[in-house]
């Protein structure tokens, strides 16, 4: 067995946004108000969301609880994913973003369970990554109406760089400009 030790580090928030109404993009805000629901005004606000096709084991449309209602970027992976993709930028808000956040190079690796401590108090705990889809490859598409192709390669690009969806543990504020302490737990990882 390998043991990973708990770590803490710090990365700073570069944007903050709102998805609204059924968009698939997200609009920038100063300012996110976390309560236990969620962010408030977000399209992924509730403590419940129906099942989908992320959870097959239940007939689509079953309450469950909603551990997606942040959704978190990193800004060196999407960097990384802009240039698998051959393009000049991919700005967090044309695919959903609530947080984006620098100084993580590999903020999708973060485990379950780890915490983001802002400095209003407010806490976000991890769920898990969040998996690539062509939904979102067609929101960047017409950013680049000449490259349709995006839609798809896009699920490619943004393998295990497509950020994190969490849940919020602490109600408070998050800014643009915040520094964020991230706090990981120790790991025992199960021998091959």
């Amino acid at each position: 067995m390998q043991e990973l030790t708990a770590r803490t580090l710090t990365a700073r928030v570069e944007g903050t946004f709102v998805v609204e109404g059924r968009a698939v993009e997200s609009t920038p805000r100063d300012t996110l108000h976390l309560t236990y629901a969620g962010i408030t005004g977000d399209r992924h606000e509730g403590l419940v969301r129906p099942s989908g096709p992320r959870e097959p084991w239940y007939p689509r449309g079953t309450p469950m609880r909603n551990e997606r209602q942040v959704s978190i970027l990193g800004a060196e992976e999407l960097a990384e994913i802009a240039t698998a993709l051959n393009i000049d930028r991919l700005d967090p808000a044309w695919i959903g973003a609530n947080l984006c956040l620098s100084g993580i190079p590999n903020l999708t690796q973060l485990p379950p369970r780890s915490l983001l401590l802002f400095p209003s108090g407010a806490t976000l705990r991890v769920d898990g990554d969040n998996d690539p889809c062509r939904k979102s490859g067609a929101a960047i598409v017409p950013h680049f109406p000449d490259r349709p192709d995006l839609q798809f390669a896009f699920v490619k690009a943004a393998k295990d760089k497509r950020g994190l969806v969490a849940w919020v543990e602490r109600e408070g504020e998050v800014r643009a400009g915040d520094e964020v302490k991230v706090r990981t737990w120790r790991q025992v990882l199960p021998s091959a």
